[in-house]
């Protein structure tokens, strides 16, 4: 699954780069992971996200569990 975000006018690259980083970590707080980044010529960022899969769990055989 991805997710696609449009980050606020933000003409000087520090405060771009800080909202890129806010946008990007609470995204990843929620199973998220940045693919693609991409600036406007109107000074707006484009995020791109894609969900991370949980790892699956292993089955047991009966054998096996002791």
């Amino acid at each position: 699954m991805y997710k696609t975000i449009v980050v606020k006018y933000s003409p000087k690259a520090k405060e771009m780069a800080a909202r890129i980083e806010d946008v990007a970590n609470q995204m990843e707080q929620e199973g998220f992971e940045l693919v693609s980044c991409s600036i406007t010529p109107s000074s707006k960022g484009i995020l791109v996200f894609r969900q991370i899969k949980a790892p699956q769990s292993t089955e047991v055989c009966e054998h096996e569990k002791g």
